[in-house]
């Protein structure tokens, strides 16, 4: 059995603004958009290539902790990896999002700024300073199999 896609779906009271939001600022391509009776609408947009991480309690904390000094982050979180950290970030809030915590240097070797964004998601942007192979070497990395 192949999982073949991750879709995230998330309501958003303001369909117009979350639309522009992730697809016009954030830059995430319009896959296809459907619409239905009583004004039911749908967009799908690429975000590249999905994951889904799996983090237990401690791990969450300590993520909070190194990229914004506190705990912040609801239960869910959706993290975008983007080519400059800065700029994205300088973008997003410019297009209305409130930044939590600026771009910070993990020690995972990731450039990571955390928003508060339409549709009531609570978002990370990073950039990865170092290729996967470079970051495999460092303590804490790996796989659990």
């Amino acid at each position: 059995m192949t999982v073949r896609q991750l879709r995230l779906v998330v309501e958003a009271e303001d369909y117009e603004a979350a639309l522009a939001f992730y697809r016009d600022v954030l830059g995430l391509p319009e896959q296809a958009a459907f619409s239905g009776d009583d004004g039911a609408r749908v967009a799908i947009l690429d975000a590249g290539r999905a994951t889904l991480e799996i983090a237990n309690p401690a791990q969450k904390k300590m993520i909070d902790d190194v990229e914004v000094g506190r705990q912040v982050a609801p239960r869910i979180r959706v993290a975008f990896e983007v080519d400059d950290a800065r700029e994205t970030t300088e973008r997003l809030v410019s297009a209305g999002a409130a930044e939590v915590a600026p771009p910070t240097r993990t020690p995972w070797q990731s450039l990571n700024a955390r928003l508060d964004a339409p549709a009531a998601l609570h978002i990370t942007v990073f950039q990865e300073l170092r290729s996967l192979e470079e970051r495999q070497e460092l303590d804490g990395f790996g796989t659990e199999h």
